[in-house]
C-alpha cells in the first residue's frame, strides 16, 4: 500500500465531514470573478478558514478554467513545528484530506533529488497545516492533479528559486506559496503593516519584506525573486485580517491572496 501523509489539521482549521468541507468551500469561491484563463502562481493564506478561507477563495476561483489543464501543483509553505535547513519533500506517496487522496509527484521528486538544499522528511510535513490547507481548495477545483509539498526551513532565496525554476513546468503546472502576513498586531497596525508588506510584493522586491511581515517569507521571497527575473505580472486579489472576517481587533493576523502570469490573460 502506498505511504500515506494523513490529515492533521481536518476538524480544526477546516471541516473533517466532506458535505460540511465543500459547503464552506463554495461559499469562499463562489462570490469570486471567473476568469477564461488562469495564473501561474498563486500566492494565498494558510490559516484556519474560518479566518483566512474568505481571501484564499479569491486566489483559487481563478481556478475555474483551469480544471482538466492542470495537471501538478507545485506547493511551498513555511515550516512551523519543525525546524529545519533547506527545503523538505516528504517520503509519503500521497496526502489525504477529507476529499480524498492526492498522489506526490514522483517524477517531481526524482528531478529535483540531487539539489543539496533539498531533503527527504516526514517529520516537518506531519504537523504542518500550512501546505495542508490549500489542498482541499485545489481538490475542488481541479481534476486528477498530483503535488509537489515543499516545506520550507531555513534556506535562501536562490535556493528556493532554484527549486521552483527546476519545477516551473508549462501550463500543466500552478505554483501555490503559502504565507500569512503580519501576526497578533492591533487592527489598525497590522492594516498598516500588511499595506507596506503588499507594495513589495506587488514590486516584486522580497527584500524589503521583514521576518515579522509574512511567516512564509522564505518561499514568498524565492517566488518573487524569480518572478522578477522572470518579468511576471502580479495582481492583488484580495487584503484583509482576521478582524475584517471572524475574530477580534485587539490582535490579528494578516491574510492577502495575489496571482502572478507570465503574460496578461486573455
Amino acid at each position: 500500500m502506498p505511504h500515506v501523509r494523513p490529515a492533521a489539521v481536518a476538524g480544526r482549521f477546516y471541516p473533517a465531514q466532506p458535505s460540511a468541507l465543500l459547503h464552506q468551500l463554495d461559499d469562499f469561491i463562489a462570490p469570486a470573478r471567473e476568469t477564461s484563463s488562469w495564473p501561474k502562481v498563486l500566492i494565498a493564506p494558510h490559516a484556519g478558514y474560518i479566518y483566512s478561507g474568505p481571501i484564499a477563495g479569491q486566489a483559487y476561483a481563478l481556478l475555474r478554467a483551469a480544471r482538466g489543464q492542470i495537471s501538478r501543483v507545485v506547493l511551498l509553505g513555511p515550516a512551523h513545528f519543525v525546524r529545519l535547513r533547506g527545503l523538505a519533500l516528504p517520503e509519503a506517496e500521497a496526502f489525504a484530506t477529507p476529499l480524498g487522496t492526492v498522489p506526490v509527484d514522483m517524477d517531481a521528486v526524482r528531478a529535483i533529488a540531487d539539489l543539496p538544499q533539498v531533503i527527504r522528511a516526514d517529520a516537518p510535513h506531519a504537523p504542518e497545516h500550512s501546505l495542508e490547507v490549500h489542498l482541499p481548495f485545489l481538490q475542488h477545483m481541479l481534476d486528477g492533479f498530483s503535488v509537489v509539498p515543499l516545506v520550507v526551513g531555513d534556506a535562501t532565496y536562490e535556493a528556493v528559486a532554484e527549486v521552483i525554476e527546476r519545477l516551473w513546468g508549462g501550463p500543466e503546472t500552478l505554483i501555490v506559496i503559502s504565507t500569512d502576513l503580519s501576526h497578533v498586531l492591533d487592527y489598525a497596525t497590522a492594516r498598516a503593516l500588511d499595506a507596506q508588506t503588499a507594495e513589495a510584493i506587488e514590486a516584486l522586491q522580497p527584500e524589503a519584506i521583514r521576518y515579522e511581515q509574512a511567516c512564509g517569507r522564505t518561499p514568498l521571497g524565492g517566488l518573487l525573486q524569480l518572478a522578477r527575473q522572470r518579468g511576471m505580472r502580479i495582481e492583488r486579489l484580495d487584503l484583509r485580517n482576521s478582524g475584517d472576517t471572524a475574530g477580534p481587533r485587539d490582535q490579528v493576523v494578516g491574510y492577502g491572496a495575489w496571482a502572478l502570469y507570465e503574460e496578461s490573460p486573455a
